[in-house]
């Protein structure tokens, strides 16, 4: 792992968190509180321990988000309500207000956020000029979560570039009977939403207007298959939980209070 001190004086490294107010599943989830912290609090500050990242901002589309960010000191910018997505929010905040050679895309519903993870995506950029962008995924090992549309999956080449990712389970293994014989397989990944890009590539991949297959499966990362960018995806053993329903939240809160319990 390198470390701010060690890395090149050469590249900005910047996180940004997309924060969006609305949310079909789970209306204004980032300001909703596991223990006395709002989950977009608690993200940003788990943020803040990335060894690589010279700065986290946020990137919000609500005055109640950015009054969110001032309680608890973040440095954030209002974006338009109307950009679709999170990554064309990222552009909008690297082309209006903030210089970056390679920008991190930290999603803001994952209280538990391993800051390893961020540095994990950034590394590829930094040692291999050919890389654009870069995103983790992680080993799926409850098979519950392979017919889970809220989990997304994805198929890789020999290198470690993407093929493809989706909502349903792939690969088919033809000759599986039952779903933990596909989870014995080994086969099956989780992508988690976080990216890192060098800037042109961002920029180049949000001047494009939204692509068929990104459409249907709701998978912005698809927008960059289709238009011939490549991802690298890289593995780590450290889980990503987002909230996007009532459940998870309650679950969210279950886990903090178990391991403050713990402790």
């Amino acid at each position: 792992m390198i470390s701010k001190k060690t890395k090149s004086n050469e590249s900005i490294i910047v996180g940004i968190i997309p924060a969006r107010y609305a949310s079909q599943r789970l209306p204004a989830k980032l300001t909703l509180e596991i223990d006395g912290k709002s989950i977009l609090q608690r993200t940003y500050e788990s943020a803040l321990s990335s060894k690589l990242v010279d700065e986290i901002i946020i990137a919000v589309d609500d005055k109640r988000l950015a009054e969110l960010c001032e309680s608890f000191g973040a440095k954030y910018f209002l974006t338009p309500k109307e950009i679709n997505s999170g990554s064309d929010r990222v552009a909008y905040v690297i082309k209006n207000f903030v210089n970056g050679e390679i920008i991190a895309n930290i999603q803001g519903d994952e209280p538990f956020l391993n800051s390893k993870n961020i540095d994990k995506a950034i590394e590829p950029l930094l040692f291999d000029s050919r890389v654009e962008v870069s995103t983790i995924i992680n080993p799926i090992t409850d098979y519950k979560d392979l017919e889970n549309p809220s989990v997304v999956k994805v198929v890789f080449d020999y290198e470690n570039f993407a093929l493809y990712f989706s909502r349903s389970k792939i690969p088919f293994i033809r000759d599986s009977k039952t779903l933990k014989q596909d989870i014995a397989s080994g086969l099956f990944y989780k992508h988690v939403g976080l990216y890192a890009y060098r800037k042109n590539a961002l920029l180049r991949f949000t001047s494009f207007a939204q692509t068929e297959l990104e459409k249907v499966e709701k998978l912005e990362q698809l927008r960059m298959l289709e238009m011939g960018m490549k991802i690298k995806v890289v593995q780590t053993d450290y889980p990503s939980i987002s909230i996007d329903t009532l459940e998870d939240l309650k679950q969210a809160r279950r886990l903090y209070n178990k391991i403050k319990n713990s402790t």
